[in-house]
């Protein structure tokens, strides 16, 4: 059997790594590399730090709008998946390389597996929106996290036999990867301290709202890591100075093992990612989230999370009840045990050999 993954940005690579591993005997794999993400800073250490081999192809795709680069994945990956050959495509998550890669297999009438299908945000504004939806609509496998992605799927007329929930493929990485953490030294920081990120468009393309926002966490009562995305390094470029002073680290972006790092021992965690919304929940670390709305809900009902929207002193009174030690605690999420990416092997090998026999 020969599977082809593909992957193009930072959050792909996390759950690509367990899935590749966890066939390794199973199958011949061949990994593409879009160059969604193709800062060295952004992609390279990944493949290093999760042991994941070098990309087969790096289709070098790198920025543009969202139509532009769906398309330039469309018309760089069509060859390689004809050359390659492959008896399925396996994709991962929400991405702009997600989509793509899906429809040109759907015209190519190659079987697809998405891994991290079913998610919703019902907020049909997010690109990210627009791809799960569509992924998932194409594909021939849909590995689900939770039991309210399955009845996403469900309720959008997705066939019951092709729904497989297994987990969720991040965790195994995060399991993995924790003891690393360990070896890596951080006495210089604060404590406590709280850990920012931010890079939705959303948030961070608003100039007066992003302003606001570091404004009041720069009041906060509390020391702000910030490792800072290259795209809110460009909204922030004008007003840097004024968040420069003792209570503001602005960092270069970190690696998956340095961000793991920090998220374990913060006091809390202010974010607008999705995945750092799972891994807060499952380190039991309190969990603010820059959005209106999650298209992982199961974080806020069983986890840590607490969307506060744009909403700026509902941030700062969240923050003050964390400072207080007044915080939800998590509860275990069902299947999110670090074997997701073994339960998702079992259905695919399970799967090819009853189609070949």
């Amino acid at each position: 059997m020969k599977i082809l993954h593909v992957v193009g940005a930072r959050p792909n690579f996390i759950k690509v790594a367990p899935v590749m591993r966890a066939l390794t005997r199973h199958a011949s794999q061949i990994l593409i590399h879009t160059g969604q993400h193709y800062d060295a800073n952004m992609s390279d250490v990944f493949f290093e730090q999760l042991e994941l081999p070098t990309a087969d192809v790096n289709l070098g795709v790198g920025s543009g709008t969202h139509a532009q680069q769906t398309a330039e994945v469309m018309v760089r990956f069509e060859p390689v998946v004809k050359e390659c050959k492959p008896d399925l495509v396996v994709v991962y998550g929400d991405v702009n390389s997600t989509l793509a890669t899906a429809l040109v297999c759907s015209k190519l009438s190659l079987p697809v597996a998405h891994v991290e299908a079913g998610l919703r945000s019902h907020d049909r504004t997010m690109p990210e929106e627009i791809n799960r939806i569509l992924s998932d609509q194409i594909s021939d496998w849909l590995f689900t996290p939770s039991a309210d992605a399955d009845s996403n799927l469900i309720r959008e007329g997705i066939a019951a036999e092709k729904i497989h929930r297994v987990g969720n493929v991040m965790i195994d990485t995060l399991v993995r990867v924790l003891r690393q953490t360990a070896e890596i030294e951080h006495a210089e920081l604060p404590d406590p301290y709280a850990l920012l990120t931010l890079h939705r468009p959303s948030n961070v393309d608003d100039v007066g709202f992003l302003f606001h926002l570091l404004s009041v966490l720069r009041q906060s009562g509390i020391p702000i890591i910030f490792p800072v995305h290259p795209r809110t390094r460009k909204t922030i470029a004008s007003f840097a100075r004024e968040l420069a002073n003792d209570n503001f680290l602005l960092r270069d972006p970190l690696s998956y093992v340095e961000f793991l790092a920090l998220q374990r021992q913060a006091t809390v965690v202010i974010t607008d990612s999705g995945g750092i919304q799972e891994e807060t929940t499952f380190l039991n670390i309190p969990c603010l989230t820059i959005r209106e709305n999650t298209e992982r809900p199961i974080t806020v009902s069983r986890g840590t999370n607490v969307l506060v929207g744009r909403d700026l002193v509902r941030l700062q009174n969240e923050i003050s009840a964390v400072l207080n030690g007044h915080w939800k605690q998590a509860q275990a999420v069902p299947l999110w045990d670090g074997h997701a990416a073994e339960r998702i092997a079992r259905v695919l090998v399970g799967r090819t050999l009853a189609a070949s026999a």
